[in-house]
């Protein structure tokens, strides 16, 4: 009776720096990674340890990301924390016009800027259960030095007052369920109405509720349905 869109949707996924937005999407890709794809942003920071090319972030040194953006290469791209961050444009048409969602995990300012391009998008904001708990995460990480992380929890504080502009809040205390309530989200979000494509008639009851819509009950056309 309902035909869906086909097409699909883009999801952006923030967090403060240690919130955990990477382990919410790792989460969300093993769930589904057939109709699912994750828009891999390209930085000018250099990698940590255990990162991967091409997996974790497409790394540019500043003056190769500079000539990218003169390029017109990135869909949106801002500065966080001293270093460059941008979503490349290269297949996210394609991918959302296969019917596959694309994810894109980015800052508070790049989420901002996406959000002028793509009002439409579903907009996921995942919060630590706590800074105390935000600064644990950027200790144990072990990457950056006391001023670095004194500096990215000062630049959380003030991320976390953005929240409103998101159209989800998902408090990522224990992992698996924060990454199930992300996944209820996406459920919820493609049975919304403003994704109906198409209202129409697939059974003989349908039909028949139809033609009494406008029609008197002894009308031949009515009766013949009924028989």
């Amino acid at each position: 009776m309902i035909k869906q869109k086909k097409t699909g949707q883009i999801i952006v996924i923030s967090s403060p720096s240690g919130g955990g937005k990477g382990s919410v999407i790792a989460g969300l890709l093993k769930n589904d990674n057939k109709t699912r794809w994750l828009s891999v942003s390209a930085t000018s920071r250099k990698p940590r340890p255990g990162e991967v090319e091409g997996v974790n972030y497409y790394y540019l040194t500043e003056e190769e990301f500079k000539k990218k953006i003169d390029e017109d290469y990135f869909l949106e791209y801002t500065n966080y924390a001293d270093n460059y961050y941008g979503t490349p444009k290269e297949y996210i048409k394609e991918k959302l016009n296969k019917g596959i969602d694309v994810i894109l995990e980015i800052e508070i300012e790049g989420a901002a800027n996406i959000k002028k391009l793509i009002p439409e998008a579903l907009f996921i904001f995942i919060m630590p259960p706590s800074l105390k708990e935000l600064v644990r995460r950027l200790k144990n990480r072990g990457t950056e030095t006391n001023e670095k992380i004194i500096e990215r929890f000062h630049t959380a504080y003030k991320e976390i007052n953005e929240v409103t502009k998101y159209n989800y809040v998902v408090v990522n205390d224990v992992l698996e369920n924060a990454i199930d309530k992300v996944e209820a989200i996406i459920k919820a979000e493609k049975c919304r109405v403003d994704r109906i494509e198409e209202v129409f008639l697939d059974t003989k009851e349908e039909e028949i509720h139809e033609l009494l819509i406008n029609k008197d009950l002894k009308n031949e056309v009515v009766a013949d349905k009924i028989k």
